[in-house]
């Protein structure tokens, strides 16, 4: 959340933007169970984010997920998230469109994301 509110590059691509998300990882290498993140995201802000312990406690617009694997090559800049979406690597429950008018907003996301320090099981 402070990492996506630092950014100014995701400020601006996303001043229009209104939805929340599940970031979920797949059962898969490491990951027992699958895990899900949650990120309220408004307007060019974040104005919430945890690891969901209840999945009842949000009905976010956007569900998004995939393995490990490929949110470790989307976190590492060698998979495009949108490039991901379209290629179906990244799955995605929520409105299409609505991603594919904010390519620039999501790679800013990713930006954040890969600020924050991060040890995948191995």
């Amino acid at each position: 959340m402070t990492e996506v509110n630092n950014i100014e590059g995701y400020r601006k691509a996303a001043h229009d933007w209104e939805g929340d998300f599940y970031f979920v990882i797949n059962k898969s290498p490491g990951f027992t169970d699958e895990t899900y993140l949650y990120l309220d995201l408004w307007h060019g802000a974040c104005r919430d984010a945890f690891k969901v312990e209840d999945l009842g406690a949000k009905d976010p617009a956007f569900v998004l997920a995939a393995p490990s694997a490929i949110w470790q090559r989307v976190l590492s800049g060698k998979l495009d998230p949108i490039q991901g979406l379209v290629t179906r690597q990244l799955k995605l429950k929520g409105n299409m469109m609505k991603i594919m008018k904010a390519p620039k907003a999501a790679t800013e996301l990713v930006a954040a994301a890969q600020k924050v320090e991060t040890e995948w099981p191995k």
